[in-house]
């Protein structure tokens, strides 16, 4: 009997949990973290084309996610229809969602705060940072040097965002790897099986659930060699990464961590009173999701850690966890809403502007909201939605935007991070409290 489960000469079911364990530890994320640092800066040429293991892992996770999620969140909307209280789960979503969105806005504006990006910055970090955005070597006034033509990145209007919302072919959104509209599709398609008889409906929900299972298996294996993943992916991003501008914006990018750690730590806080237990189960748990997050910049690929990591360990209730995740991770971007207030203070204190307590707070709103239309991008594209939120202010960012797209390699991690951990926190506020830890 015990050969039909496990077949010979397959590691017991122990010594996978335990590498698995042992991949995802802080400290051994960590190490690799600093080994690919050291490498793509040391040895760029190494590093470029170490990213290529990189691009292959995130690829596989990639792979796995999309029909991952159609499965759990149909699955979910069957079972969730069947015992009702949809309307009640709605409206605590909303209230969720906008409460930690602004509550990640306010943290960060007053971690930004604390830490004073930008203000007081010499002479020489002037001049390199005038240099990397203008390229005048003569230019000493950081105000001249960023106001020179650059490529400002394509603002998109709140129409744009809706009209993308929809999928017109979700062949060709699955092909494109578009989560949010894929989650559109798997939304409206749970919806209405879940008005199908279930006599009816039985078929397809054996069979959505034989994938999920399956993809909660194949993304176990592939996680399998995480530690050597990140070696990989850090030294690709070191190897790309402006060194100089690295350099000069250390200030901003110390800052910005600073306040994504502070968001991280209200994730876990909030994670732990609902768990109803002590903190070190809650960060035992969290360690897939967050290594997961740091290794691919990718939330959408951290969902089956996050789902397996909620509904196991944390016990909260599986189905309702299944809709969630993907739910908070292409709309909750608490991530970017850090990036956006800590990037906009740093610009205003580069050319000189005090913000006041009402500007701080539109500000904060701003960002929230910006959060919320960034569902769907990623590096590059966040880093220019961030002229959105500066335009409110009157600041000038399009000359700025070379500066921080230097330096996204090393943000994008925290902006991962941020966003699974407050997605997670996001998932057992909406639930309700597990039975026991």
């Amino acid at each position: 009997m015990s050969s039909l489960v496990q077949p010979a000469g397959a590691p017991p079911a122990a010594a996978w949990r335990r590498v698995q364990s042992l991949a995802t530890n802080p400290l051994v994320v960590l190490a690799c973290v600093l080994l690919g640092g050291t490498i793509g800066w040391s040895a760029p040429a190494i590093g470029q084309r170490l990213a290529l293991v990189g691009a292959i892992y995130v690829n596989l996770l990639t792979m796995v996610v999309l029909p991952f999620m159609i499965s759990a969140v149909v699955l979910s909307l069957q079972t969730l229809y069947r015992e009702g209280g949809t309307s009640r789960i709605a409206q605590r979503v909303v209230a969720v969602f906008v409460l930690l969105a602004l509550a990640a806005a306010m943290l960060a504006t007053a971690g930004t705060l604390a830490m004073h990006p930008g203000d007081n910055l010499s002479d020489a970090t002037r001049l390199e940072l005038g240099q990397i955005v203008g390229g005048a070597a003569d230019q000493t006034n950081t105000a001249m040097a960023l106001r020179q033509p650059d490529s400002p990145p394509a603002t998109v209007n709140a129409q744009e965002i809706v009209r993308r919302l929809v999928p017109s072919n979700i062949f060709a959104a699955l092909a494109e790897g578009e989560t949010l509209k894929v989650l559109i599709f798997a939304l409206l398609f749970g919806m209405s099986v879940g008005q199908v008889p279930e006599r009816i409906a039985g078929g397809l929900q054996q069979a959505l659930q034989s994938v999920y299972e399956a993809c909660q298996t194949l993304t176990r294996w592939i996680n399998l060699p995480l530690p050597l993943v990140v070696v990989c992916m850090t030294a690709g991003q070191v190897a790309h990464t402006n060194v100089a501008a690295m350099a000069a914006m250390a200030g901003y990018v110390v800052s910005f961590l600073f306040a994504s750690v502070l968001v991280i730590c209200l994730a876990l806080l909030l994670l732990r009173q609902r768990a109803g237990g002590e903190l070190q189960p809650v960060l035992k748990a969290m360690r897939e999701p967050f290594a997961l997050g740091v290794a691919t910049n990718s939330s959408a690929a951290c969902m089956p850690a996050m789902v397996q990591a909620l509904a196991g360990p944390l016990g909260f209730a599986r189905t309702r966890v299944e809709l969630l995740v993907p739910l908070c991770t292409a709309l909750l971007r608490a991530g970017p809403v850090v990036y956006f207030v800590s990037g906009t203070m740093f610009i205003a204190a580069l050319y000189g502007r005090t913000l006041g307590g009402g500007e701080l707070a539109l500000l904060a709103a701003v960002a929230a909201l910006t959060g919320f239309a960034s569902s769907g991008m990623g590096g590059v594209a966040t880093v220019g939605l961030m002229g959105t939120v500066c335009a409110c202010l009157s600041l000038p960012f399009e000359a700025a935007f070379v500066l921080f797209v230097a330096v996204d390699p090393l943000c994008a991690m925290a902006r991962t991070a941020v966003s699974v951990l407050v997605s997670c926190a996001a998932v057992s506020l909406i639930c309700a409290r597990p039975l026991s830890l």
